[in-house]
């Protein structure tokens, strides 16, 4: 493999400076790489610098668009994670990585190694924000749930009530 020396450096101090892409170089490194061409290039054969130029610029458009992609998809991820922290105390529906079905109450929520957020719900189970279907606001919920459970006591009041005496006469006062 032939090195290139750069202008004013050595081949040494070349292969010791870490590389990062063309998008790590500066300006003043991109003129020194189309000097060089430019200058080891046969003046009875020249190379056509405008072909160089576009491909250089293209590498560096590409880059660029990995970077900006990459960058989005932090801020998508940071966005899912501040979404999901939202639901802390909310009650949710959704499906557990083996496929059943869970509705509670999200206790907290964590982020895998693999950037997917998961809602840990209080009873122990855990649902990928992704899987969740149904989503209903904390107190909603457990006022729902209160007058559910109101309901079946008010049930098991009455015929107990009936049984033993009570608020017959609509008064108020339980009877004998």
């Amino acid at each position: 493999m032939s090195t290139v020396s750069g202008i004013g450096t050595s081949p040494t101090s070349l292969a010791q400076e870490p590389t990062s892409g063309v998008s790590g170089l500066s300006s003043d490194e991109f003129l020194q790489i189309i000097f060089e061409e430019l200058a080891q290039q046969d003046p009875l054969e020249p190379n056509d610098t405008n072909a160089l130029l576009e491909q250089l610029s293209s590498i560096r458009s590409i880059e660029s668009d990995l970077d900006l992609a990459s960058r989005l998809e932090t801020i998508a991820s940071q966005g899912e994670l501040n979404s999901a922290s939202g639901l802390i105390g909310d009650f949710v529906s959704g499906l557990t990585e083996d496929n059943q079905r869970v509705a509670d109450f999200v206790g907290s929520v964590s982020r895998t190694a693999d950037d997917r957020v998961i809602l840990n719900l209080v009873g122990g189970d855990r649902i990928k924000m992704t899987d969740v279907d149904e989503i209903l606001d904390g107190q909603d919920a457990q006022d729902l749930i209160d007058a559910l459970a109101g309901d079946e006591g008010a049930a098991g009041d009455d015929a107990a009530g009936d049984a033993s005496g009570g608020d017959d006469d609509d008064t108020g006062e339980v009877l004998p």
